[in-house]
């Protein structure tokens, strides 16, 4: 896919921001053809080296750039020649959302196994063992601490969970490695 499709694709364009910030945005949506410098996109953008540099390396760190460095004979001086490679922001979601999944399922379960309390005053949620070492009044504002009902976020989880799933095609292969186990 090209970086112009990729670029027009708000999820992309979620991610990379998520990923540089606002002040890195220009850079991440603006790929040169080539290699460039970083003070070739500081003047082109006319964006601060520093934020320029942030958000390279930033784009490295998560397989969206390389660079080459080059020594100037005369100076000792090393110039950095960045690449884009934005053809690996698909596998790079598709783990996220594979992180994203894990931890909810986590979330999910902790929820499951724990009984909370609520101060309806300060908006505090206690785990039952803290309600109790608290007499079950806040310690902020001495309110009752009242059982608290977590169905609703639990089944929200899990029509997130199911969907991320599908999204993922999950369930296919653990099906397929429960098969192939028997």
């Amino acid at each position: 896919m090209a970086f112009e499709d990729l670029l027009e694709d708000p999820v992309i364009q979620k991610y990379l921001h998520e990923l540089v910030g606002p002040k890195g945005m220009p850079v991440a949506a603006a790929p040169p053809d080539g290699e460039v410098t970083d003070e070739e996109l500081a003047e082109e953008l006319d964006l601060e080296l520093n934020d320029v540099r942030r958000a390279l390396f930033i784009l490295y760190e998560n397989d969206l750039a390389t660079y080459r460095r080059l020594r100037d004979e005369d100076s000792g001086w090393l110039t950095y020649l960045w690449t884009f490679q934005y053809e690996n922001i698909p596998d790079n979601l598709e783990e996220e959302m594979h992180r994203l999944l894990e931890a909810l399922e986590n979330r999910q379960e902790y929820e499951y196994q724990h009984e909370f309390y609520l101060c309806e005053v300060c908006s505090i949620r206690f785990e039952f063992g803290e309600a109790m070492d608290f007499g079950f009044e806040c310690p902020e504002c001495g309110s009752p601490l009242e059982s608290m009902e977590n169905s609703r976020l639990i089944d929200s989880m899990e029509r997130r969970i199911e969907t991320l799933r599908e999204e993922l095609n999950v369930e296919q292969l653990e099906e397929a490695e429960t098969e192939a186990e028997a």
